[in-house]
């Protein structure tokens, strides 16, 4: 199972990359072999994270932190319970800012028998789950 999770050291360390320059003070072997129409691809910028304020839940309906968003704090969430989303509702990115750990379904019902990932809860963003979540537990630490 491949889960995406980027934290907020790992976002603050893509922001610091810089592209790389098309002249370079050092040639090297495949620079003088590249054909004079090879450039560089466009610069990937990272993604852009979604509100999410800290001590909560964020779920996005839509791959980027795009569409409609759901928030759940820890006030309004009994710990180690399923907590289903809405009928015909999911969730496709998240954000964990609880302090605690979620684990998201691909059940409505938090059966084991669909995949299901837990995410560390410092502040772990997902810009694109491997499934569509359609339940969540908060776990104590």
């Amino acid at each position: 199972m491949r889960t995406t999770v980027l934290t907020t050291a790992a976002l603050a360390a893509l922001c610091l990359l810089a592209p790389a320059s098309a002249a370079s003070p050092v040639p090297s072997a495949t620079a003088a072999s590249a054909t004079p129409a090879a450039r560089p691809g466009p610069a990937v910028s990272p993604p852009r994270l979604g509100r999410c304020a800290p001590g909560e839940l964020c779920l996005w309906a839509k791959p980027g932190f795009a569409g409609a968003r759901q928030v759940h704090e820890l006030s309004g969430v009994e710990i180690e319970s399923c907590v289903p989303l809405p009928a015909g509702a999911d969730a496709q990115s998240l954000a964990n800012r609880t302090g605690r750990p979620v684990t998201a379904y691909q059940s409505a019902e938090c059966a084991e028998t669909g995949e299901f990932d837990t995410y560390p809860g410092g502040g772990t963003w997902v810009p694109q789950t491997p499934y569509r979540v359609r339940a969540f537990k908060v776990w104590e630490n």
